[in-house]
């Protein structure tokens, strides 16, 4: 996210102005950002928004913020996002859309935007090619992270949380001074059910049925360009602004 854009339109819909738009250019960047639960798609988002100077357009912090919203003013569309996000499932394709709609502005921002967690399906992919088409608009390119599943298992399952502070270590990567003790706090640390092996190995695979027929609809626009994960976010990030340039 571009730290001086609060970015209110995204969150809060078209009604609502951001506080600072981002610099105006003659030929926006427009990305997808495309990659497994663990893969780091976060990270690199925050990093090339930074260096880019564009929006980023998340469809998780959109359903995050639902939460402070009143439940007497949640639409049918916020609920079910929020009630998806709660139990890690997809929400539906129509109240995505619905909810990108009331945020199109985003989309028609002269100072670009990066997409991440929408499209989510091929049908998503359709109607966002519908709507940036009426504003004769179009996508640079969906940034396809990958990296061999048991290295993500290894980064997710190697996860270690402390319930108090929810301060996050992992055994290998960056392992608490103290074996199970959190070193902020004192916690005891533990792995989240979600974080177990088998979990992870489950939702990468949902992830992979779902995202191998969106790869495939933008393979046959030819603006999918693959990046390897491995290595610090540094190096990928790196990695990505040398994809870009070229």
């Amino acid at each position: 996210m571009n730290h001086s854009n609060d970015r209110a339109t995204w969150l809060q819909g078209n009604a609502v102005p951001c506080s600072l738009p981002p610099k105006l250019r003659l030929v926006p960047p427009r990305l997808v950002l495309l990659g497994a639960p663990g893969i780091g798609k976060r990270t690199q988002a925050e990093q090339l928004c930074a260096g880019l100077g564009v929006c980023h357009l998340s469809t998780g912090d959109v359903f995050r913020s639902f939460a402070a919203v009143p439940e007497t003013k949640r639409t049918r569309p916020m609920v079910e996002a929020l009630s998806c996000l709660n139990c890690g499932k997809m929400a539906p394709d129509a109240s995505v859309l619905e909810l990108v709609r009331d945020r199109s502005a985003c989309l028609r921002c002269r100072g670009g935007f990066l997409l991440n967690g929408f499209p989510s399906t091929v049908a998503q992919a359709r109607a966002l090619d519908e709507m940036l088409e009426e504003e004769n608009l179009r996508l640079e390119a969906v940034l396809n992270y990958t990296l061999p599943f048991q290295s993500i298992i290894d980064r997710l399952s190697g996860r270690r949380s402390c319930p108090a502070c929810r301060a996050v270590c992992h055994v290998t990567n960056r392992p608490p001074r103290q074996a199970g003790i959190c070193d902020q706090c004192g916690g005891a640390l533990i792995q989240l059910p979600e974080d177990a092996p088998e979990a992870v190995e489950a939702r990468l695979l949902a992830y992979e049925r779902t995202t191998k027929p969106l790869i495939q609809y933008y393979l046959g626009h030819g603006i999918v360009r693959t990046i390897s994960a491995e290595g610090t976010p540094e190096r990928v990030y790196q990695r990505t602004l040398a994809i870009l340039d070229n």
